[in-house]
């Protein structure tokens, strides 16, 4: 992945962290998030050109507070390398050189008004003495700060809002300039890495391309092949056809459907495939093999796992029949994970975890076994998914192809809440998915939401159907908009559609008398159910 004028986000916990990311590559400038606990010697062997200290829920009079490493300050003052401590970040700073952060009387969440009161080099001089309303969520204030910083920026409670040094180039925010609630927040970012700090916007998709070519280039010897597990998803084609472009037909894809797959999947997705895409694809009918597999599971996570178990297992055998029919075995997998998988799969700094505190895991991060043969190649684990889509239309995906709402690696399996084998629970499932899905295109909504689908509940209720009791099943829709796939909002129906959807699906699918419909956001909830 390109990595000139790298920002390097510190992470400790915020749940607004990848907005900071995707808020700077947002203006052509590469941004990558590690742990904010990470060793001095991680840091610096990233050579960033800037480094943001994220905000988080921790208090830096805990004891156990996640803080940068020692020896991180000397070193970014010694490189000229400029540090922005926001929120919590800002307290840390504060704390570590000697100042003194308190609990605040009055805890500030939400928006709030604040005033610029001096010239400053984190905001321009027209914005002395005016107030702008900023997104605050913190509970501790600085109070006294450090030799050399001095405030440019107070709330209307008179708490430190914005903090500077510029001869050491250390910065701090007590706000979020990076959600949308703050009025001029890209304005700050934008003035801080450029006017501020320098760095250039040269980040472009096209050399991302260039240089992930080179790096599968690089690690896949020139004899050796690889197999690339396709979804029928945004995220495998793009990783399938970006492999394709590197190494040509050494790159060998198997499509396995699982017997988790949506309404006429298959036929669909393997016809774009040979006709659209011109992949060498292998289709495995292995949904004898999940489904036994699966049959009286219930725990989610047991179902990932068995599900990422279960492909690695088909992957095994395929590369077994490659290296009989090619006399040489394929080293390596490719797989479509994206930078969201990894950011959730990341420990939260500060509780205590060395492994994953985990939202959701699946065979693209936390499903696959440890004893796995072949090694993984993941050349989009950088990347959001918008991102992935800017890629895909350079590599000529079908724009169609590439507009697809994502779905999950583990399938239906993770939208049929509990045992999936149980009952004809997976075709009434594909039956109202398919009724949802195409009444919202038919409207012409589809391009407008980030991802639709519905939900078997294992629940029965009442009903009269035909003038007759009945005792059937119930089904959720789920609808939400998202940039990124790491927050999310329900998207509001007009109560017409929703009124003729439900109709549709009761009297056209066997099995259900009641719809409902999801109305929360991420966060609280994930998007999917499980």
């Amino acid at each position: 992945m390109v990595k000139s004028d790298l920002v390097l986000i510190l992470d400790y916990g915020s749940q607004y962290t990848h907005l900071i990311t995707r808020r700077i590559r947002s203006l052509s400038v590469f941004s990558l998030c590690i742990s904010g606990t990470s060793s001095l010697a991680a840091i610096t062997h990233l050579n960033p050109s800037v480094v943001i200290l994220s905000g988080g829920p921790h208090s830096v009079h805990t004891p156990d507070s996640p803080s940068f490493p020692d020896g991180f300050l000397p070193w970014a003052r010694s490189n000229a390398v400029p540090v922005l401590g926001i929120c919590y970040g800002l307290q840390l700073l504060v704390q570590r050189l000697g100042g003194h952060v308190r609990i605040g009387d009055k805890q500030e969440y939400g928006k709030m008004e604040i005033s610029v009161n001096q010239s400053s080099a984190l905001f321009a001089d027209d914005k002395i003495g005016k107030r702008q309303v900023v997104w605050m969520s913190h509970g501790d204030e600085a109070v006294t700060l450090p030799d050399g910083f001095h405030v440019v920026a107070r709330s209307d409670q008179g708490a430190v809002a914005a903090i500077e040094n510029p001869s050491a180039k250390l910065y701090g925010l007590q706000y979020h300039p990076e959600v949308t609630h703050t009025e001029g927040g890209m304005d700050t970012l934008r003035r801080f890495l450029f006017d501020v700090c320098g760095v250039e916007a040269g980040w472009k998709m096209e050399d991302v391309m260039e240089q992930e070519i080179k790096v599968i280039n690089d690690t896949v010897g020139p004899d050796e092949h690889v197999i690339c597990a396709l979804s029928g998803g945004v995220d495998s084609t793009v990783a399938a056809t970006l492999v394709h472009k590197a190494i040509g037909d050494r790159l060998h894809c198997v499509f396995v459907d699982n017997g988790l797959l949506r309404y006429k999947e298959r036929e669909r997705v393997m016809e774009t495939f040979e006709k659209d895409l011109h992949l060498p694809v292998v289709c495995v009918d292995a949904v004898d093999q999940f489904l036994t597999k699966l049959k009286g599971v219930t725990d989610p996570e047991t179902k990932r796992k068995i599900i990422g178990k279960e492909f690695i297992c088909i992957f095994d055998a395929f590369a077994q029949e490659l290296e009989e029919k090619l006399g040489k075995k394929p080293s390596y997998l490719v797989q479509g994970t994206l930078y969201p998988d990894v950011i959730e799969s990341c420990p939260p700094p500060g509780s205590g975890r060395t492994h994953s505190h985990t939202i959701k895991s699946h065979h693209n991060v936390g499903g696959l076994p440890k004893d796995m043969k072949l090694k993984l190649i993941e050349p989009l684990k950088l990347l959001f998914k918008d991102e992935v889509r800017q890629l895909g239309r350079i590599l000529d995906v079908p724009e169609g192809f590439l507009k697809r709402h994502p779905f999950p690696g583990p399938g239906l399996a993770v939208r049929v809440l509990g045992d999936v084998t149980e009952g004809n629970a997976l075709d009434i499932l594909r039956q109202v998915d398919e009724i949802f899905i195409q009444s919202i295109k038919d409207a012409g909504l589809y391009d407008s939401i980030w991802q639709a689908f519905a939900v078997f509940l294992p629940v029965r209720s009442v009903g009269v159907q035909g003038d007759q009791r009945t005792h059937s099943h119930v089904v959720a829709l789920r609808a939400v908009t998202s940039q990124d796939g790491m927050t999310a909002d329900w998207y509001y129906f007009e109560h017409k559609f929703l009124d003729n959807v439900a109709r549709k699906i009761c009297n056209g699918v066997r099995g259900v008398n009641r719809v409902v419909q999801d109305i929360t956001s991420k966060p609280p909830s994930t998007i999917e159910w499980e």
